[in-house]
């Protein structure tokens, strides 16, 4: 039988150390010009940088992205929605929906995400509901469930009103929700699209297409919440969600996001965590053969946020009785970040080695033999 026993568990002081020179100590996480910001690894939970991030504020237009959620919880994209007269009077950002005018579930998504239509959010809304209320009473109910402590909903399409409040914290949680759904991630990565009636649709993510790696989410601005956003971000392996809330005009908003979303990517770097070109451990053979090499087939890569420390532990036994195959597995290496087992990979024998022979056998005792004979009387 195998005897297995630990023969490393050490930091990866090579991988962190050279996470760690990536960034000049003195960088400083930027300051945005708002009443709230929240930068968060959507793969991790891990908070990047905050700034009263659960400060109940207005959210303006973000609130559609609810809307869009509750609503497709009720339709199919296909079902077809007869515009509501409450809705086609709405004012401010519209698509000029006309009273009982037909369009499909997935045009009105279009319209609420990309150009943050209010009668296409209130349409929707008022397709599933009997009244904004109504409608609010699921949004709400819907909020709890994500655990959207800091959040009361009033209206579907975030225009101003008593009552109406979420924080940057939520805003975050609730664009990853909306993410998770293929119809908000289609629309909201969208610059432009065409929905019925010919209408044009643009977006007002003026960092889509234009910040590297910009994926959405959704814009908004009234009065009472002024510029606000939270977009999502995915380069270098990482994904961030930036929230901006309260912003004092859409250019600062935009310079604000676009620095958040650069710092936020610098603290974290991939790192080549298991490699196939080491050897991790030398295995024991018996009758003085040379020791067996063990060495991983596949590459580990982990994407870890600067100063993460990195630990790496093999397992593999400390001896093994031949014949041994090339490539059969006889032990694994995992990779901890943070005391959080991130990875493993199999570790195989570099080379076979036959079963030793009735010659090789005798010639090792016989040396042995005589060993321990000069150690006595020599």
């Amino acid at each position: 039988m195998t005897r297995l026993a630990v023969l490393l568990a050490v930091v990866c002081a090579l991988s962190v150390t050279g996470v760690r020179a990536a960034v000049r100590p003195s960088e400083q996480a930027p300051v945005a010009h708002a009443a709230a910001w929240y930068v968060v690894n959507a793969d991790t939970d891990d908070v990047v940088v905050s700034r009263d991030a659960r400060k109940r504020v207005p959210i303006a237009s973000i609130t559609k992205l609810m809307t869009v959620i509750v609503a497709l919880s009720h339709h199919s994209l296909d079902d077809v929605v007869t515009v509501d007269p409450r809705a086609a009077r709405v004012g401010e950002e519209t698509i000029n929906l006309r009273s009982h005018e037909q369009l499909t579930v997935a045009d009105l998504v279009k319209g609420a995400l990309i150009q943050s239509a209010n009668d296409a959010a209130d349409a929707l809304a008022l397709s599933v509901a009997p009244s904004f209320p109504a409608f609010a009473d699921l949004m709400n109910h819907e909020a709890t469930v994500l655990g959207l402590s800091d959040t009361h909903f009033v209206r579907p399409d975030g225009l101003d009103a008593d009552g109406e409040w979420s924080s940057a914290r939520d805003v975050t949680l609730l664009a990853e929700a909306a993410m998770k759904l293929a119809p908000v991630r289609d629309a909201v990565a969208s610059e432009t699209a065409t929905i019925a009636g010919d209408r044009q649709l643009h977006t007002w993510n003026d960092l889509l297409g234009v910040v590297p790696g910009v994926i959405g989410v959704k814009t908004g601005h009234t009065n009472a919440a002024g510029w606000c956003q939270v977009v999502a971000v995915e380069r270098q392996g990482v994904t961030l969600y930036v929230t901006i809330l309260g912003a004092p005009s859409r250019a600062q908003r935009n310079r604000d996001l676009q620095s958040l979303a650069e710092f936020g990517v610098a603290q974290y770097r991939t790192v080549d965590a298991v490699s196939t070109e080491r050897e991790y451990a030398a295995v024991s053979l018996p009758y003085g053969l040379s020791p067996l090499h063990l060495v991983s087939t596949r590459p580990f890569t982990v994407v870890t946020r600067l100063g993460t420390q990195l630990v790496e532990k093999v397992v593999a036994p400390a001896g093994v009785m031949p014949p041994i195959a090339k490539g059969q597995p006889l032990g694994k290496v995992e990779i901890y970040s943070s005391g959080t087992l991130v990875g493993t990979r199999e570790l195989v024998a570099d080379r076979s080695v036959g079963a030793p022979t009735l010659r090789t056998r005798v010639e090792w005792y016989t040396h042995r033999t005589a060993d321990r004979l000069l150690g006595i009387f020599g």
